[in-house]
């Protein structure tokens, strides 16, 4: 049996330059905001860890049934870098996977630094 090409999923990663410099210190407004982009996209989140550093920048992932979405904040350099991978389990999720992206670059008011797409 031949079955079709499979792609495990697409794997986005992006670098933003953020002129609001509370947005890269407040972890708890960027948990918000992710509960809500999960809820829109139907995405089911296994657990999150968030680290706030003494800087006030943040580290967080969320685990996803689906794989992964993590940030990272550098407020001193006003740059972010955001990761997002969605797997392809049942159905092709990469434009979830851009519409996620594209929807915290709104969040963030963000300039595009580095945009990568890896098709895993």
């Amino acid at each position: 049996m031949d079955l079709p090409p499979y792609s495990p999923g697409l794997h986005k990663l992006v670098t933003l330059q953020v002129d609001k410099t509370e947005l890269l210190t407040n972890s708890n407004d960027f948990v918000t905001v992710t509960n809500s982009i999960l809820e829109k996209y139907g995405l089911e989140k296994v657990g999150v860890v968030v680290h706030d550093f003494e800087n006030k920048s943040f580290t967080i992932s969320f685990c996803l049934k689906e794989s992964h979405i993590c940030i990272h904040t550098w407020p001193e350099y006003n740059q972010l870098t955001l990761d997002v991978y969605l797997c392809n389990y049942l159905q092709d999720n990469s434009h979830k996977v851009r519409s996620v992206t594209a929807d915290y670059i709104s969040y963030f008011e963000a300039k595009i630094i580095k945009d990568f797409e890896i098709n895993r």
